[in-house]
């Protein structure tokens, strides 16, 4: 069980919330109160005394600015401190990602693409040895996640049944949960994913383009494939097309 002694309450409203976010036992005490038995760690600010009777437990201070930390460094503790930690990620337009540490997921999440690699390195920062498993579908955004993250080791995956069957009321968790499923299968190491469009995918981005704009005009199939390469984005593929009056100046040949 975890213990919360602190005269910090910012620490003390941080820590505990993150904790019953996680449905973590917990119980908390004044910081000169004796540890009932069963304690496993202790939870406390970064000025708070802690008596040599407290010390028989693994203690984590935690910073008012950030109890999420404190938090995970506690259950890492618990769990023995050597669980591997997997971000798996789910690619598509909003993929899902999802955090395991061992056996357990510590934090999900539905982004755009563009602000996965952001949301992984912010996850990672204070791991050691992390592993990113990211599924081989939608493979224009899945190449452009393993561009954004070249310095973490990467395994593709195959993603064939991560998706489970979604029933009442749990409409829009797919992407999450497939994420966290492709976490759990090893897959193969790559350095990165060079994707030669398909005429299909063309076309999706095309689709996109006239979505994007509100129906007011769809991109060339020479901007659609810059835009596969991540030359370009899809509002400087519009701007672009613009510029152009529509026509196929924006067209580029295939390499």
């Amino acid at each position: 069980m975890i213990v919360v002694a602190t005269e910090d309450f910012e620490v003390y409203h941080g820590v505990v919330n993150e904790l019953r976010e996680r449905s973590v036992e917990f119980t908390t005490l004044e910081v000169d109160e004796e540890l009932p038995d069963g304690t496993t760690l202790l939870v406390t600010g970064p000025d708070d005394e802690v008596y040599p009777e407290q010390l028989s437990v693994d203690v984590v201070r935690a910073d008012p600015e950030d109890p999420r930390a404190a938090v995970e460094e506690a259950l890492a503790l618990i769990r023995d401190g050597d669980a591997r930690t997997v971000v798996g990620i789910d690619p598509g337009d909003r993929p899902g990602i999802a955090v395991v540490v061992g056996d357990t997921v510590v934090a999900a999440f539905q982004v755009p693409r563009a602000d996965v690699g952001d949301v992984v390195r912010r996850e990672l920062e204070d791991a050691v040895d992390p592993t990113i498993r990211i599924g081989d579908g939608a493979r224009l955004d899945g190449s452009r996640i393993v561009d954004d993250l070249p310095e973490i080791p990467l395994e593709l995956v195959d993603e064939t049944g991560t998706t489970p069957y979604l029933g009442t009321g749990a409409r829009g968790m797919g992407d999450v949960l497939a994420a966290v499923n492709i976490a759990r299968r090893s897959g193969e190491r790559i350095e990165g994913r060079d994707i030669t469009p398909t005429k299909g995918e063309l076309q999706v981005i095309k689709r996109r383009s006239r979505e994007h704009s509100e129906g007011d005009r769809t991109i060339t199939e020479g901007l659609a494939r810059r835009v596969a390469r991540g030359e370009l984005t899809m509002d400087e593929a519009l701007a672009e097309h613009r510029e152009n009056g529509g026509d196929e100046a924006g067209e580029t040949t295939e390499e």
